[in-house]
């Protein structure tokens, strides 16, 4: 298991701990600093009232300040930073704004049930945990944290290629949890082979396919700040323990020819249902229903990629209205609320996958942080949910959005 301190040097620096006095020295106070307190309440009692609770993390938005000041500047700028611009990074979030809710009332919600079926398989609720890399530049446990909380929450995790534990530590740590995994396709065909012989044998149930990367987009923040994945991060070999010779550099070997014809030759060496990440028109949702993939996830790659393409939200009808009900689709990229889950629902997306915030709860408090943004999550849609009239997922309709005019 890969620790961030040999990740990019010092890759995360936790604040200081609870109770750590700021400059190094004990506060001395004398009697005149005590509050004016009632004569029956005693000075321990005034001290407590000296003290400032620590807020409690609310919305996913707490953890992304908090993550902010734990996290180094590269570190940081490496997770949170787009491609060009950052245009698309930004609508990805906004686009959801200008979506209004219709809520319906009188109906009885003293029953709502958020959970749902994806790929057969029921989860807790439909929000689900995009795949992204290296999670130990968040916390020294990094993956293996993950896959816990996902397993705790009751929720689909998809595992990236370019996980910083292997695959045998992930799953021997959270065995019951539900995995997918996502595959960048390499230019070593055997390599890929492998790869997916050993995610079935571990127990994946759904081999996700990057569709988005034949290149890396233009990311300026790691530019200035000189981060290269292929030399300056510990890398495992992408091959599995018992065939592995030693340390290999994978970063490089996304294969750049991989195009529609090469799905025959993947559906040929695995009975795992596939699904396509990162389309986004109507034209490549009709070729993913016609080569029989299994599913869509809409996105843009968080913004990673290329820039100034539509916001997710806003690619989700045509995607949708295109597959005409032969695949599931899924949505990533910009979910900060509830509400974004229950308006992706309402446009035809069967779950949505954070990505971002995920590792926000990491950096702030490991395999906690994560169960803790997933259940603030899942109870803001539960609310969404209740507050428009939606029993069960299955109510949950176009007929509950409008489109903003402004």
């Amino acid at each position: 298991m890969l620790r961030s301190g040999l990740l990019l040097g010092h890759f995360w620096e936790f604040g200081a701990e609870e109770g750590d006095e700021v400059a190094g020295t004990p506060r001395i106070m004398t009697t005149a600093s005590w509050p004016q307190v009632e004569e029956n309440t005693d000075m321990a009692t005034a001290s407590k009232r000296q003290k400032t609770p620590e807020m409690p993390f609310v919305c996913l938005t707490d953890f992304q300040a908090q993550a902010r000041e734990r996290l180094s500047k590269t570190t940081w700028d490496y997770i949170e930073g787009g491609a060009g611009e950052g245009f698309t990074k930004e609508d990805n979030i906004a686009a959801f704004k200008k979506i209004r809710l219709r809520p319906r009332y009188l109906k009885d919600v003293s029953e709502v049930d958020t959970r749902t079926i994806i790929q057969g398989e029921k989860i807790s609720a439909p929000i689900c945990i995009s795949p992204t890399g290296f999670h130990c530049l968040a916390w020294p446990d990094g993956e293996m944290s993950t896959a816990r909380a996902a397993q705790a929450a009751d929720i689909c995790y998809i595992t990236s290629t370019y996980a910083s534990c292997t695959l045998e530590d992930i799953v021997a740590t959270a065995p019951r949890g539900l995995r997918w995994f996502q595959l960048y396709v390499q230019r070593d065909r055997q390599l890929n082979k492998q790869l997916i012989q050993r995610v079935e044998s571990l127990g994946f149930k759904a081999l996700v396919i990057t569709v988005d990367v034949p290149i890396t987009g233009n990311r300026r923040h790691d530019i200035r700040n000189q981060v290269d994945l292929k030399t300056n991060l510990l890398l495992k070999d992408l091959r599995s323990p018992k065939e592995s010779s030693g340390p290999c550099l994978q970063m490089s070997s996304i294969d750049p020819s991989n195009c529609w014809d090469d799905l025959s030759w993947l559906q040929s060496i695995t009975q795992l249902p596939i699904i396509l990440k990162g389309i986004l028109t109507k034209e490549d949702a009709e070729l993913a229903v016609k080569h029989n993939v299994q599913g869509i996830i809409v996105s843009n790659h968080g913004g990673r990629q290329l820039d100034e393409v539509l916001a997710s939200i806003d690619a989700l009808t045509e995607v949708v209205a295109a597959v005409k009900g032969k695949i599931e689709v899924y949505l990533d990229g910009g979910i900060r609320t509830g509400n974004d889950v229950l308006k992706s629902l309402a446009l035809g997306a069967k779950c949505v996958f954070l990505g971002r915030p995920i590792l926000w709860g990491l950096a702030c408090k490991g395999e906690r942080g994560v169960e803790e943004v997933l259940n603030i999550l899942k109870n803001e849609f539960h609310t969404s949910m209740t507050l428009t009239g939606c029993r069960s997922v299955a109510e949950i309709n176009r007929d509950l959005i409008q489109f903003s005019r402004l």
